[in-house]
């Protein structure tokens, strides 16, 4: 399996540090968006998943601001 490149461990990052701030579980964010946790949970380790499945994902957290920075 390749490793995780630069933008893929920000935008996994991006998205965890999210849901920390917001007190959301992996659990949560699966019932939110409509999958499960495990895939929630691979897809977060491995950084892999789609723009789209990162908006849906803030989006459902209520993150409508993020800094990049």
């Amino acid at each position: 399996m390749p490793e995780q490149n630069e933008w893929e461990a920000k935008a996994a990052n991006i998205l965890k540090a999210q849901l920390k701030l917001n007190g959301i579980s992996y659990a949560q964010l699966a019932e939110l968006i409509g999958d499960k946790e495990p895939n929630v949970r691979n897809k977060l380790s491995r950084g892999k998943f789609s723009a789209a499945y990162f908006l849906q994902c803030l989006n459902a957290i209520g993150a409508h601001q993020l800094s990049l920075a």
